[in-house]
């Protein structure tokens, strides 16, 4: 579970991605056939998704894609496809991407329709050859293809990475400002039971007397005494710790040279509110220039004005200890995230721990981006169908793909053959 810097940018950045009316009543059936259903050309030069691009490349709401008619729904739908839809499908298998698949039959693999594929892929090889696990993926899966609401097939990627902060487990003068595990006056209110449209929403607050009310705030938690029993550690730069927030996950280096690693544990309650898109309504950034590194350099050219940018988002988030020897951060699936192999997706329209298969760019480029990837994540600003955050790793490398990926992209999700899967909600 986690947080993204963009959250409020993202109407700006799709603002270009427009679906195309659907086609008058007289346009013959071939017409309206959405290219999603051709197979892609056998050649080296098939074009990048881009975004703006005018043509978006599904066709009009209730196109699936197959000559079948889908019933609308208001977050996205998903509609049967063929392996030979997938750009570079041959190409774009890993064996980063079969480690993650390992590890999300470790948790699906006694459910129904997973055993079966589950059971064959803990005998191949890990990895296996790429011709075989070609053959695994197509012989137990089949791929469907991700629609957002209005027909479209065209979202957003953007991308995430685990940071590394410096700190110690105890105050000083340098190292002033605490990471907090949840504190023991948060209350988790689940509201489920009672009113059906808050499932899996639960509401958070605290006690004031006999009522509860909203928990404290950014400000309000940063301008209280620092609870020094509450403090799993404490950092050098209050930039950092609030990238780390967004992140949900990281590793703090300590000054004896060992290192802690904290996960997301809870949230204030508070809606998070976009720094950058802030920076960009004032003039102080362009659009442009609003990534992740833009943002640290105007905060290290305003040291005085930090504070305040950083109040204007009320969410907090929480953490919780984790064991060192990890080989990633936990998503919300329950194991640990791999590089380049893990997306953070909307559960409610992709089934968490299901096989993916990405079709977008590197960021800021046009070169093309297509691989089977695992959806074992989720993010406070991933929200929609054709929507996802590409995990990146950890390390400045990482950070820096990840701060500047805002690209156009597709979707498929591989469901077990025979099988169909939720129907988004």
């Amino acid at each position: 579970m986690r947080f993204f810097l963009f959250a409020s940018l993202v109407p700006l950045l799709l603002s270009g991605c427009a679906t195309p009316p659907a086609p008058p009543a007289s346009a013959s059936p071939a017409a309206m056939t959405p290219a999603a259903s051709v197979p892609p050309q056998a050649t080296d030069d098939i074009p990048p998704v881009e975004c703006p691009a005018g043509t978006p490349l599904a066709g009009p709401a209730g196109s699936a894609g197959n000559g079948e008619s889908l019933a609308p729904h208001p977050r996205g739908r998903l509609a049967r496809s063929t392996f030979t839809a997938l750009p570079r499908w041959r190409e774009g298998l890993t064996p980063s991407a079969w480690g993650a698949f390992l590890q999300s039959c470790s948790v699906l693999g006694n459910q129904a329709p997973w055993q079966a594929p589950c059971a064959d892929a803990a005998r191949l090889p890990s990895p296996p050859a790429a011709g075989a696990m070609r053959a695994f993926f197509e012989s137990h899966f089949t791929p469907w293809l991700v629609l957002n609401h209005d027909g479209s097939n065209t979202g957003l990627i953007t991308g995430y990475y685990e940071p590394l902060l410096h700190g110690s487990r105890t105050p000083s003068p340098r190292y002033r400002y605490p990471v907090y595990a949840p504190p023991p006056d948060l209350l988790t209110v689940d509201l489920g039971e009672l009113v059906p449209e808050l499932k899996g929403r639960p509401l958070r607050g605290r006690l004031e007397g006999h009522r509860v009310v909203p928990y404290y705030t950014r400000a309000q938690i940063d301008d209280t005494t620092p609870r020094t029993g509450n403090a799993l550690a404490w950092v050098d730069n209050p930039v950092e710790l609030f990238f780390l927030q967004i992140q949900g996950s990281g590793r703090i280096a300590l000054p004896d040279g060992g290192q802690l690693r904290v996960g997301y544990a809870d949230q204030n309650g508070h809606p998070f509110r976009s720094i950058g898109r802030l920076l960009v309504q004032r003039g102080d950034l362009t659009l442009a220039h609003a990534s992740l590194q833009g943002i640290k350099a105007w905060a290290a050219a305003h040291p005085d004005q930090v504070r305040a940018l950083l109040d204007a988002n009320p969410s907090y988030v929480f953490f919780r200890l984790l064991p060192e020897d990890l080989p990633g951060p936990i998503g919300a699936l329950g194991v640990p995230v791999t590089g380049e192999a893990s997306l953070a997706v909307d559960p409610r329209v992709i089934p968490l721990g299901a096989p993916v298969f990405i079709d977008t760019t590197r960021p800021n480029s046009r070169r093309p981006l297509r691989r089977l990837m695992l959806a074992q994540d989720t993010g406070g600003a991933i929200h929609g169908a054709v929507r996802a955050d590409f995990f990146w790793g950890y390390g400045s490398a990482a950070e820096q793909q990840a701060g500047s990926m805002k690209q156009a992209g597709r979707l498929w999700v591989l469901y077990p053959r025979g099988a169909t899967p939720p129907a988004p909600r």
